[in-house]
């Protein structure tokens, strides 16, 4: 029975999937099911900061959803307690679906790469029934979460860039997640425990919340980095700063230009409008609530002149940026002390992105290959832990996803089973300087 259900649930996703082909058809239509939604916001009378962070606040059980669509399959909701970007307490949401099996020992810690800067984009919305274009994203990798469910495994699915969608903001995608593996085991509901061993996974977007939770684990959360197996991460987000000079002037891309800026500056309280012109403003102001799909191909050739003053056309000079840039640079961040599998495309020519800057070079049309490739193999250098690589020279960003998501459930099965990681350190190409980034005078 419960197999026939999941199996309905993967029906259902790929016909969202092909929705997602038309948005037009579809993209007015925004369910108010969860519009002004109470469960989102702590109510209690005793202070956030009075609780661990972890701790549940709230719970509600409902249908999954997708576009929409109830399904028969259960997802537990529960807001939690977690931390923000600048240390301070804040309330989140996680969804639990359950294995059909009713094992739990293993749980799979899916980071969504719904990448949006408005919270009615998260994943939990989209699986409480509410339909956004931004959400799109989130309803679409349904039909890879179903293959997890039909193989037994436990999902928890958190809202990772936090209820003010700080995307692009590492640490605090790793505080939400980490939190929301806690708030799983805490809740009576999901059936988890303290013996319930987590592997980390996610793409694009999910890799920046999957690569540093398993990078702050040992500090942050000790109790959950005992719990976890590995992570599995492709379409890594390592130097941003690179990242911005390589999609500078993309025809597909560059519109995660402003987004990033956003996201980052917002959680950690800077403030970069000063440097920017009446152009760049007007894109600021545009995309304050934007999603991925606001953002691709909005601005063919955008670059980081065309928005900033003349006086800021380096982003290096802008003492602002470089502080923003370098507080979500994995490259200074802990290494991980759980195996790894990483995963990265470089043929970004397909996605419309041509540059091949000095000491930057090629990537995937967003993510650039040598930064994953030394990030790989710092982790070698400096961590007890086996690191697997895989780089797909002839795929892009969007391409390389299957051929990720496929052995990357693989590496994680493994790992659950007990059998020891391999380990392609000694084998990875070298890649670039990952070097904080430095300020430089202006013009």
């Amino acid at each position: 029975m419960y197999r026939r259900t999941v199996r309905r649930l993967a029906i259902v996703a790929v016909t969202a999937m092909a929705l997602s082909a038309a948005p037009c058809a579809w993209a007015a239509t925004t369910s108010s099911s969860t519009t002004g939604d109470a469960f989102y916001t702590y109510g209690g009378s005793a202070p956030l900061s009075s609780f661990a962070p972890g701790t549940v606040l709230n719970s509600r059980t409902l249908q999954y959803h997708i576009e929409g669509i109830a399904t028969p399959v259960t997802a537990i909701q529960l807001l939690y307690r977690t931390t923000d970007a600048q240390g301070r307490p804040a309330a989140n949401v996680t969804s639990v679906v359950r294995s059909i099996t009713g094992n739990t020992t293993k749980a799979v810690s899916y980071q969504s790469f719904y990448d949006s800067l408005n919270p009615q984009d998260g994943p939990s919305r989209a699986i409480a029934g509410k339909v956004t274009l931004g959400g799109t994203i989130a309803n679409f990798e349904s039909a890879a979460l179903s293959a997890l469910v039909l193989q037994g495994d436990n999902l928890v699915i958190p809202d990772t860039e936090g209820q003010s969608a700080d995307f692009a903001a590492g640490p605090e995608y790793a505080f939400n997640t980490l939190d929301s593996i806690r708030a799983a085991i805490n809740s009576p509901l999901t059936g988890l425990n303290g013996g319930t061993r987590f592997g980390l996974m996610g793409y694009s977007g999910g890799s920046i919340a999957t690569d540093w939770a398993a990078a702050l684990a040992p500090s942050y959360a000790p109790d959950v980095n005992r719990k976890l197996v590995g992570f599995a991460e492709g379409g890594v987000l390592v130097d941003p700063a690179h990242n911005l000079k390589y999609v500078n002037g993309s025809l597909v891309w560059s519109g995660v230009i402003p987004m990033s800026l956003i996201g980052v500056s917002r959680s950690f309280g800077i403030d970069l409008t000063p440097y920017l012109n009446s152009y760049g403003l007007q894109v600021y102001s545009r995309l304050q609530n934007g999603s991925l799909l606001d953002a691709l191909g909005h601005y063919p050739g955008l670059t980081w002149q065309q928005i900033a003053k003349p006086q800021y056309a380096n982003p290096d000079s802008v003492a602002a940026f470089v502080e923003a840039v370098n507080r979500v640079d994995l490259g200074s961040a802990p290494t991980p002390t759980v195996p790894g599998y990483i995963a990265q495309g470089d043929g970004g020519v397909l996605e419309g992105t041509f540059a091949n800057p000095p000491g930057v070079g090629t990537g995937d049309g967003v993510m650039v290959a040598g930064d994953v490739r030394a990030l790989a193999n710092q982790y070698c250098a400096t961590g007890d832990s086996s690191i697997s690589y895989d780089q797909y020279n002839l795929l892009s960003h969007v391409g390389a996803a299957p051929a990720w998501a496929l052995k990357a459930g693989s590496w994680l099965n493994d790992r659950f089973a007990g059998k020891p990681a391999p380990s392609d350190c000694g084998h990875i190409p070298a890649g670039n300087s990952l070097a904080p980034e430095r300020t430089v005078p202006s013009l």
